[in-house]
């Protein structure tokens, strides 16, 4: 790494703790109810939308009947944007006349953006008429995001609350997330994308011919309102096949840098909330310490690797080994490498360059990513209730090594609370492997394979990482669009997304029930080094031990064979 990526990295960190503080107040703030400086302007809309709706914004919903609503409202709404996809062929807004999406298509691409996924076996320049993009899919770019956000907001309350019967409301978080966070947000971030050269236009695609004498077909579309949200509620699914690496979807130095903020904010302002909300404000920065190291050790291993590139390039008569495949002149080696993990930190999955030509450790520290859940920062919401798992277990480890029942913010941490965290890192795992094992076997998984042995495998561990982690990134070169692969991926989606988020709805539920005891002096403290470095150590095992046996069947034999010079054809 150079000077100037050192600098950019720690110019990219302070932004990050720079804007997490005032975030979190504010969004705090607005689930609470707490008036804030667009309440003038809001609180009448939102009044009405509750009258319209029939719901009763003082009602306090049980988790079982906040889980409900939630998955109601999710399975109405992957429904809708299924039949917006169907008849996409006989509906307004397609200038360039894309045609009828195939049964599996169309419902694995409803699932992957209910799920926040935003998984794409398809090219959107190509496939996706401007309703569909704009109807179909950013309706839950935003959906999904206010969600995943509803229920980070309801576990904690779930660990603030004493006594308490109920979490929340499921439509009022909703609602409030809608109207004072995401567009808001939105509206001023497409603006300034649109500054930096993104389009947002309903106009046809230009033809054009190049310098070559070649004709090229230029796509156009509502580009920038889609981009903005699906940064800032780390959805992920590209405009264009290209994604961020596209010009109309990164246009500048600087739009990247703003992405790849923008990709963190919510979910790092949550953190922030999570310590004002419990009156611990020194266990909220904890927790964002311990994800901000991760974080730190991800990019330096992926940018170390990078610049390393192969050694058959020197071979070759390369001035340099460093490996710039698959990524964008104007972005180069680190920003392709901090992007890449900021992306897969979060549940985002947009990416500014393919991931697959990365080097194959370069490849594995996305990979890994994804499977320690997305806690680091994490999706909007998505990556607190995964952190809050892991810090469940911490507190739980650390109470049977000292022979006390263990304590969480004043409150025991019992059988019951760490079934539902196992029961949601056991369905993880299983999909992630059981499915990655059907795809490895099964002609049908294979057959959308470029690349034989330890890539392929790679390959295959990657798409149902990514589903089952609701990324939605990818190694190129797989050929998902057939019905094995739309259909095993959307329901490694489905997993993912509620078989998690359900058991932690339980887990606040059951926390809002209990008493708050003052610790003692066999409390374990939650704000400390030692805090931190136990934390750290339960995220790594746990994921090491998990899928280690997959990578090293993956890229890390592949790391390995690469430096022994071994090519595959």
């Amino acid at each position: 790494m150079t000077s100037q990526d050192y600098i950019q990295f720690a110019l990219f960190v302070g932004m990050l703790w720079l804007i997490t503080k005032p975030l979190g107040i504010y969004m705090a703030k607005v689930f609470d109810g707490t008036k804030t400086f667009l309440s003038p302007l809001l609180a009448p809309v939102e009044k009405l939308i509750y009258r319209i709706l029939g719901v009763n914004p003082n009602e306090d919903q049980a988790w079982t009947r906040y889980s409900i609503h939630l998955l109601v409202f999710s399975a109405i709404g992957c429904a809708f944007t299924y039949a917006i996809l169907r008849l996409q062929h006989h509906l307004p807004l397609n200038p360039a006349g894309m045609g009828v999406i195939s049964p599996h298509l169309a419902f694995n691409t409803a699932m992957s953006f209910t799920t926040n996924t935003n998984w794409q076996s398809y090219s959107g320049e190509s496939t996706m008429s401007y309703l569909s993009q704009m109807v179909g899919l950013t309706f839950h770019n935003f959906t999904s995001a206010a969600v995943g956000i509803s229920v980070a907001v309801a576990l904690i309350r779930g660990i603030s609350r004493k006594e308490a019967k109920g979490i929340g409301n499921f439509w009022v978080d909703l609602i409030r997330c809608h109207l004072y966070v995401l567009l808001p947000l939105c509206i001023v971030y497409a603006v300034f994308l649109i500054s930096q050269g993104m389009i947002q236009n309903f106009s046809s695609y230009v033809d054009v011919t190049t310098l070559e004498g070649a004709k090229q077909t230029i796509a156009q579309g509502p580009v920038a309102s889609q981009v903005a949200i699906k940064m800032l509620g780390t959805n992920g699914g590209g405009f264009f096949n290209a994604n961020a690496a596209h010009p109309y979807e990164n246009p500048t130095p600087l739009s990247n840098f703003i992405q790849m903020l923008s990709i963190f904010s919510i979910g790092s302002a949550l953190v922030y909330m999570l310590g004002r909300k419990v009156k611990n404000l020194k266990h909220g920065w904890a927790v964002w310490v311990t994800m901000t190291i991760l974080f730190v050790g991800g990019v330096l291993i992926a940018a170390h690797y990078e610049y390393q590139g192969n050694p058959a390039y020197t071979q070759l008569g390369c001035s340099t080994p460093a490996n710039m495949e698959g990524k964008e002149t104007r972005f180069g080696i680190f920003n392709s490498s901090l992007f890449a993990t900021v992306t897969t930190d979060a549940s985002c999955g947009a990416v500014n360059s393919m991931h697959d030509s990365f080097t194959p450790m370069g490849g594995f520290v996305p990979l890994l990513n994804i499977m320690l859940s997305e806690i680091i920062f994490g999706g909007v919401g998505s990556g607190l209730y995964g952190m809050l798992s892991y810090i469940l277990l911490t507190v739980f480890i650390a109470g049977l090594m000292v022979g006390r029942t263990p304590e969480y913010l004043g409150k025991k941490i019992e059988g019951r609370e760490i079934k539902y965290v196992m029961f949601s890192m056991i369905i993880f795992a299983l999909s992630i492997l059981g499915f990655a094992a059907w795809g490895s076997m099964d002609p049908a998984g294979l057959a959308g394979l470029s690349n034989p042995v330890n890539h392929g495998f790679s390959k295959i561990l990657y798409a149902y990482t990514s589903a089952t982690g609701n990324n939605g990134s990818a190694f190129a070169g797989l050929n998902a669009n057939t019905p094995f692969w739309n259909l095993t991926l959307a329901f490694a989606m489905y997993f993912g997304r509620f078989f998690m988020m359900i058991p932690m709805l339980a887990v606040a539920g059951s926390l809002a029930k209990k008493r708050i005891h003052p610790g003692g002096e066999g409390t374990f403290p939650v704000d400390g080094a030692l805090f931190i470095a136990l934390l750290m150590g339960v995220i790594i095992m746990v994921g090491a031990l998990t899928f280690f046996p997959a990578l090293a069947l993956g890229p890390i034999a592949e790391h390995f064979e690469m430096l022994q010079g071994h090519f595959f054809k």
